[in-house]
């Protein structure tokens, strides 16, 4: 069975425990939590964010579906829009990735303190000069040092991919998977990412079996092929009753965490809104 979460990054203009509390408010079973400004963006999240985190889980009940360490716009003093995944796993400047593949060990060490089962990383966009091969040597080499630390501390990785990143599709992600060979490297799946690359939302759960580590859940107007923007289930083309059933058949038993950063301006009317719509398939 199928468990609702609710990512903080629709609260982006709420402090971290208080997002946690208005989730839990419109009755969700987990939260995930974005590792990034204004959450926990990890060179400044201390010992003392940590314990405001711990104090909400403790308060709201909710456990963590996910930790979303796919971005790291904290790192920009203005983020431009071009760079929201920069530096990434895959950047050519050896410090530069040095300091992603670090960064992405601290959103580890955050799930394992909060029995969190998975962590959640972009690839990145092989910028011009870094050729996709040489970016592939980039993210072998880097999903080597952060799948040793994050099976020393029992937390998953699932690679999110995303039409224009370096991996941006099922049969790409499954390619890499194969390739490296490893049970603690899997996939969030985000269901808009596979519609708007052209495939089948369903289909791409199926293709994905055993592999799922969370679920990204938005929805998308135009369906197949729409425009990347993220909705409010029922405001988009996808079929959820398909992609539950598709949940279902592969046995997937973990969380599906409504990703609606779109909406920071009404985070709350965001979220009682997709768990009525969606409530109803779990």
């Amino acid at each position: 069975m199928v468990d609702l979460a609710f990512s903080t990054n629709a609260y982006t203009r709420h402090a971290l425990p208080e997002a946690i509390d208005r989730i839990a408010d419109h009755g969700y079973a987990g939260v995930e939590i974005l590792g990034d400004k204004p959450h926990a963006y990890f060179p400044n999240f201390d010992d003392a964010d940590e314990g405001d985190l711990i104090a909400a889980l403790d308060d709201t009940e909710l456990q963590i579906s996910n930790v979303n360490a796919n971005t790291a716009t904290g790192y920009y003093d203005d983020a431009p829009p071009s760079s929201f995944f920069d530096p990434s796993v895959i950047t050519a400047d050896d410090d530069d990735r040095e300091w992603r593949i670090e960064y992405t060990k601290r959103a580890i060490d955050l799930a394992s303190i909060t029995s969190a089962p998975a962590v959640c990383l972009a690839t990145g966009r092989p910028l011009p000069g870094t050729p996709p091969e040489r970016a592939h040597e980039y993210l072998r080499d880097s999903l080597d040092s952060i799948l040793d630390y994050a099976e020393d501390r029992g937390v998953s990785v699932g690679i999110e991919y995303e039409p224009e990143l370096l991996v941006e599709c099922t049969e790409e992600v499954l390619a890499l998977i194969d390739d490296v060979g490893r049970d603690s490297l899997g996939i969030n799946l985000d269901v808009g990412h596979a519609a708007v690359y052209g495939e089948d939302p369903a289909e791409a759960i199926r293709q994905s079996a055993g592999h799922i580590t969370g679920v990204h859940l938005e929805d998308i107007v135009g369906g197949v092929r729409g425009k990347h923007y993220h909705r409010i289930p029922g405001e988009g083309d996808l079929d959820f009753r398909a992609i539950f059933d598709a949940l279902d058949d592969i046995g997937y038993d973990g969380f599906a965490t409504l990703e609606l950063y779109t909406y920071p301006d009404r985070p709350d009317e965001a979220a009682r809104e997709a768990y009525e719509e969606l409530s109803a398939y779990c």
